[in-house]
């Protein structure tokens, strides 16, 4: 199993200066490859191999106009020719939008690989450094002498923060991460709970408890739009739009630790408290097509939620189910499975006409979701599922009928 630690990175003011040039490097090459290969199938309808991009990037440095390539360490420039192959395989596979051009006021990283580097006594050296790089280890757990890293990805946030990920190969996934907050050992949970994410309240779980949404963009947008008109209003190019952007990068940077470390949480306490968890696979990419909520639903983090349930439940040895989307869990009776017909997204209480239980929305999808996941664990479906749900629930694996005017996939 592969896993990664993340780690701060202080360079010194000589290493700063070798890992920006190699940045800019870095991103001139995935530039200049990226509009050689447009270029080429806009011409000529050729696609571009991998080993077709080593060649160019080999000419690109025989141009006297690009020699200062030569001054950085070759491993980054090609795993940025891997790195841009495996965009454009995951891009026409359909699991990622299109490769897009990197800016110099963005993230920047490169990525070193063990002939680049060295990791000795849990020091680490990288390629044209002669000290080694200071960081500060976060794993009390974990002895950072005793790894091994297969690969090293520096990186340096808009405001200014520099970091490092580790990529270690595990035999035991479970090694990595042992102990839940607070320094405690995960319990043998037996427990199931089937969890309905919302924009009110983050989570609903089939208990009946309710997790509160932060709502952590909200609560910043007024600074951020303050830091952002400042930032406008100061002339291009000049030290003092440079300082601006950095406040904004920063304000950014708190919404997003505070949320990351929200969801970190929540998601530890539920794979720490429960055997099984059932979710809904939610189409947030379709949501936030809708410009009245689209804010709203993007500092849920319900995909980076999602992401860390799958990773955390595989490393602990719990189970994960995500049901299929279509799945009516608010219209359907937890108590006697009856479904209505409409329930429009304002009514948050309702009485079954068949039984008579007065259910809440959220409550009561939270118990659909469980029950569906739990059938669908007994006939295998769905289980660990990883990605966008391809796989239907064993609720829905029915044939669907042909109507006229709606051709079928």
């Amino acid at each position: 199993m592969r896993t990664a630690y993340k780690v701060r990175v202080y360079p010194t003011p000589e290493q700063a200066a070798v890992l920006n040039r190699t940045f800019g490097c870095v991103r001139l090459v995935w530039n200049k490859t990226l509009a050689w290969r447009q270029h080429r199938y806009r011409a000529d309808g050729a696609t571009t191999s991998y080993a077709q991009s080593d060649r160019y990037l080999t000419e690109l440095k025989r141009d006297p106009e690009f020699g200062f390539l030569f001054e950085v360490s070759c491993v980054p420039l090609q795993q940025t020719l891997r790195h841009q192959y495996a965009a454009f395989v995951n891009f026409f596979a359909g699991r990622a939008r299109y490769p897009r051009f990197k800016s110099r006021h963005g993230k920047q990283s490169a990525t070193y690989t063990r002939s680049a580097f060295r990791w000795k006594d849990g020091r680490l050296f990288l390629a044209k450094m002669d000290a080694p790089v200071a960081f500060v280890w976060s794993w009390p757990e974990a002895d950072p002498a005793t790894l091994n890293p297969t690969a090293v990805t520096i990186s340096r946030d808009p405001d200014g923060r520099w970091h490092a990920s580790l990529a270690v190969e595990t035999a035991d996934g479970t090694a990595v991460e042992t102990a839940g907050e607070g320094g405690q050992a995960p319990a043998a949970a037996s427990s199931a709970v089937g969890v309905d994410l919302g924009v009110k309240d983050f989570a609903v779980l089939s208990t009946g408890q309710r997790i509160a949404n932060p709502r952590l963009l909200e609560r910043k947008a007024e600074n951020l739009a303050r830091y952002q008109r400042r930032m406008a209003r100061k002339q291009r190019g000049s030290n003092n739009r440079i300082k601006a952007r950095a406040k904004v990068a920063r304000a950014h940077t708190k919404v997003r630790d505070a949320r990351a470390d929200f969801l970190h949480k929540t998601s530890a306490r539920l794979v720490r408290e429960h055997d099984l968890i059932v979710i809904e696979d939610l189409a947030v990419t379709n949501m936030v097509r809708n410009r009245c909520l689209a804010r709203v639903i993007s500092d849920c983090g319900w995909g980076e939620f999602r992401r860390q349930l799958q990773y955390k439940t595989a490393r602990q040895g719990r189970h994960l189910i995500v049901i299929d989307r279509w799945y009516p869990s608010s219209k359907t009776c937890s108590a006697c499975g009856h479904l209505l017909a409409e329930l429009s997204l304002d009514t948050r209480t309702w009485p079954c006409p068949s039984c008579g239980t007065r259910h809440d929305r959220d409550t009561n999808a939270a118990k659909n979701i469980l029950a569906a996941g739990q059938a669908a664990s007994a006939c295998g479906a769905d289980v660990r599922h990883s990605g966008p749900s391809r796989v239907r629930s064993a609720a829905k694996q029915e044939t669907p009928l042909a109507r006229v005017g709606i051709p079928l996939r």
